[in-house]
């Protein structure tokens, strides 16, 4: 990812994509449409663009907020592009994080923001058929609602398996959604998987690192492994490198492994360089 490395020597760098398609960014005014509390943490802000303007994105793109000190952040987009005017994120609460502080806590309806976009390589690949394994952690799940959402839109069939892995229960901010998904669609399976519960959860699903929950059911000897398949993954840092390995060496084509990582900022100080 070009945003995190810094290169110690010369190199040569393969791009094994070419910028065919590619929609180009542009600068934008949005409003506050409304804010709507998902969990203790995580809040859904609605953006409505003016009359005039559509936004052209691919789902599972992100925008960047302009901000009036010359900062950015960036949030991908949780609805799919046929809902082009009113752009839906969903924004984690960061202790100590300027923005997320003014959104949760300060920030009023009807705010003017100006916004540039699309960005973002994160998206569905629709000249392909394999099955998809779409891996999210926390509000990584914004932009694979995003792709199936599109996905559903477009009447695009192929198998989806969808894991959600969280730390609580409470975590999971809005588990009825892809459980509406998978009870209405055969081809999409919605997995849950909690690395922390607590007694009150009363969790009876999966448990531990989401990444391993793939491993335990793709990668085993009843399971051809990954090779078939392409892989979606969307979260923190550490989950999305831990993922990529394990599930290249699980037999996954590198080329099928999609992502985008969240890279918060520092308290206060620093701009958010991630979705």
């Amino acid at each position: 990812m070009f945003c995190c490395a810094r290169p110690l020597t010369d190199l040569t760098i393969a791009c094994r994509e070419i910028n065919e398609g590619v929609i180009p960014p542009r600068i934008i005014p949005a409003r506050v449409e409304r804010k709507e509390q998902l969990s203790h943490d995580v809040m859904a802000l609605f953006l409505k663009l003016p009359s005039s303007e559509h936004l052209k994105f691919k789902a599972g793109q992100y925008i960047e907020f302009l901000l009036k000190d010359g900062k950015r952040r960036a949030f991908s987009l949780a609805n799919a592009p046929h809902i082009d005017n009113t752009l839906e994120l969903h924004l984690r609460l960061i202790p100590g994080g300027q923005f997320t502080q003014y959104v949760f806590n300060e920030m009023p309806d009807k705010a003017i923001m100006r916004i540039e976009a699309p960005f973002g390589s994160f998206y569905l690949r629709e000249d392909s058929k394999k099955p998809i394994i779409m891996v999210a952690g926390g509000t990584g799940f914004a932009p694979i609602k995003g792709i199936i959402e599109h996905m559903l839109h477009k009447n695009i069939h192929r198998n989806v398996t969808l894991y959600w892995g969280a730390r609580t229960l409470q975590d999971l901010y809005m588990p009825a959604l892809p459980e509406a998904w998978a009870a209405a669609h055969p081809h999409i399976q919605f997995i849950p998987v909690l690395s922390g519960a607590v007694d009150e959860d009363n969790w009876q699903g999966r448990t531990g690192f989401v990444h391993q929950a793939v491993l335990d059911d793709f990668a085993n000897p009843e399971n051809t492994g990954l090779a078939e398949y392409e892989v979606y993954c969307c979260g923190a840092p550490a989950m999305v490198e831990v993922a990529y390995a394990s599930f290249v060496q699980a037999g996954l084509d590198n080329e099928a492994f999609y992502s985008d990582a969240f890279n918060y900022a520092k308290p206060v100080v620093a701009a958010v360089p991630a979705i």
